[in-house]
């Protein structure tokens, strides 16, 4: 008998040992989360209604300031369903069904769209942060897993993660059908690549990167089987619109109301590149600020100069030189088109989507496989749309990002500090344009 009790006092000790350290990587995740969402949250509430508001529109201390763009149509949505617009388009099947049928649940049980689309898009960012962390930690370690949960948090595109948009449960159904898929656990792959699909139209990704990593890992009929099944929340939506419209594709011809192309935007980037360069210019095609490219200049030349000569500065004095150099650009870039609403992050943009590219052809050996290809494909998608506005919005979602840059991030953490502040920066003006309804993305 005593030795029973001292086998169950043993056990029981083993596994209080056992929690604790998943208990710490929890309270690290939502660190991360409440500290972001904190600095969002004072920063549209409280400072935002300080400056003056450029189109009229100035920010309120109520819920309605994380509700704007998009968020109009889910409200539309969540309360009277889908409807034709004045004009009989019907540009509202351009959004996906799960999260305004989520919150209309929520609004049936008594709280205010604004309410339920805030309460509903944040703690799924939670639970998203939280599933990424022990994907990463499972085979990378603690530090990588910490480095990606930050970066999905910081980044300043994680406003949307906030805000009255599908970016959080997008994330959450997104990266849970990935881990799963990456773990052969094939049920929970289908439910929550069946939700995906139902959220986003980029969630349909999902179903041929499953299928490639198949047939390349060879791993049988029922990877196949799951693979389809996951289009179900995107086979449910086209039945609706089929039903209720009379055409299945709906909600792809609803997107003239956005474009009037698809294929890649030579112009768009091209005249995006001339911004960060030369800067804006009138209609004319003379410069608005003939000193930009001048500044431009000395901030290249500079970092050449500075990465020429590294060793005779030192490791400290370069890494703080680059990061100089780089607010610099960022400030100068930024500036280029102030009127142009679609184009407020030229050099964030960019860098989001191409340098986003290289970052996932660079880390191609490193992450999973199937976070790989569902990376490429979903920027293939998003990169054939025919437009350069909200495409790094869409790039965010792709968590296959955040997990190769924390990888990356996890080498060197120096580096990483300073990315944090940065993002903390761009984040907090994010949240003064959003609550000023100033575009973004």
């Amino acid at each position: 008998m005593t030795n029973s009790f001292n086998e169950n006092i043993t056990k029981l000790t083993a596994d209080i040992n056992h929690k604790k350290p998943q208990l710490k990587n929890v309270l690290f995740v939502i660190a991360m989360w409440l500290s972001s969402r904190l600095l969002i949250v004072v920063t549209m509430l409280f400072i935002s209604p300080l400056f003056p508001a450029p189109n009229g529109i100035a920010a309120t201390f109520s819920w309605d300031v994380f509700t704007a763009w998009d968020s109009v149509w889910y409200q539309q949505i969540a309360t009277n369903g889908y409807q034709p617009s004045d004009n009989g388009a019907l540009y509202s099947t351009a959004f996906f069904p799960l999260f305004p049928l989520i919150i209309r649940i929520f609004m049936n049980l008594g709280l205010p769209f604004a309410v339920a689309g805030t309460l509903i898009n944040n703690f799924a960012f939670l639970a998203a942060l939280i599933i990424l962390y022990f994907w990463v930690n499972e085979s990378y370690g603690k530090s990588a897993a910490r480095w990606a949960t930050a970066v999905l948090a910081w980044c300043p595109y994680s406003l949307y993660g906030t805000v009255v948009y599908t970016e959080g449960l997008f994330l959450l159904c997104s990266i849970s059908a990935l881990r799963a898929f990456d773990k052969r656990q094939y049920i929970s792959t289908v439910f929550w690549g069946g939700l995906a699909t139902a959220t986003r139209v980029t969630g349909i990704t999902l179903i041929p990167a499953f299928l490639f990593v198949s047939w390349k890992e060879r791993r049988g009929l029922k990877a196949y089987f799951a693979s389809l099944a996951v289009g179900s929340g995107f086979v449910f939506y086209n039945l609706y619109c089929q039903i209720k419209f009379g055409d299945a594709l709906a909600f792809i011809h609803a997107q003239k109301g956005w474009r009037s192309s698809v294929g890649f935007d030579w112009q768009g980037w091209w005249k995006m590149l001339r911004q960060i360069v030369i800067g804006s210019t009138n209609q004319n095609g003379s410069l608005q600020d003939p000193l930009h490219p001048f500044l431009f200049t000395i901030v290249i030349v500079s970092s050449y100069f500075l990465w020429r000569f590294r060793g005779k500065f030192g490791a400290a004095k370069v890494r703080y030189g680059f990061y100089l150099l780089w607010i610099l650009l960022w400030l100068l870039t930024r500036n280029s088109l102030p009127n142009d609403p679609f184009t407020s992050e030229p050099l964030i943009k960019i860098l989001l989507i191409f340098g986003g590219v290289y970052l996932l052809w660079f880390s191609r050996n490193k992450i999973p496989l199937v976070a790989v290809i569902y990376g490429f494909l979903s920027y293939a998608l998003i990169l054939n749309t025919g437009l350069v506005a909200s495409v790094e919005r869409y790039a965010y979602g792709i968590v296959s990002l955040s997990f190769a840059f924390g990888l990356l991030l996890a080498r060197y953490p120096r580096w990483g500090y300073a990315i944090m502040g940065f993002f903390a920066i761009v984040l907090a003006t994010f949240g003064i344009r959003f609550s000023q309804e100033l575009w973004l993305a």
